[in-house]
């Protein structure tokens, strides 16, 4: 089974900086594709980040810059860089993977392109 779990969120005053990991097990992370995506309280789930298999990264535009995502294919993880946070980034922020042979093209920032699920890790910045 394929499982992802979160951690590195907490709380942050504006200006501050979080890194978030996500430690993936079941699904070899040099062969899938990563990405992070968040939900604030009422809104809909948004994609953050993605890297696809061949280290292709993409941003939803008013993150980039401020926010990077990488991974360690040693140790099978994605990470989060979230620098000047700002309290419109509070969010449950999720870790989500899919098959690297699956097609990204046009969804890459899309929840209905993924197939596996963290639970979540809170980021409340005040």
């Amino acid at each position: 089974d394929v499982q992802l779990v979160e951690s590195g969120g907490g709380s942050v005053q504006t200006g501050g900086s979080l890194t978030l990991s996500c430690a993936v097990s079941g699904l070899t992370g040099s062969s899938a594709s990563l990405a992070w995506f968040r939900q604030a309280p009422g809104r809909e789930r948004e994609g953050v980040a993605v890297m696809e298999r061949d280290g292709v990264t993409s941003y939803v535009n008013p993150l980039q810059g401020r926010f990077t995502i990488s991974k360690d294919n040693v140790i099978n993880t994605p990470y989060l860089q979230m620098n000047s946070l700002k309290p419109e980034d509070t969010a449950m922020y999720y870790c989500a993977a899919v098959e690297g042979y699956y097609s990204l093209v046009n969804r890459r920032l899309s929840r209905d392109a993924y197939h596996y699920w963290g639970q979540g890790t809170q980021v409340t910045v005040s």
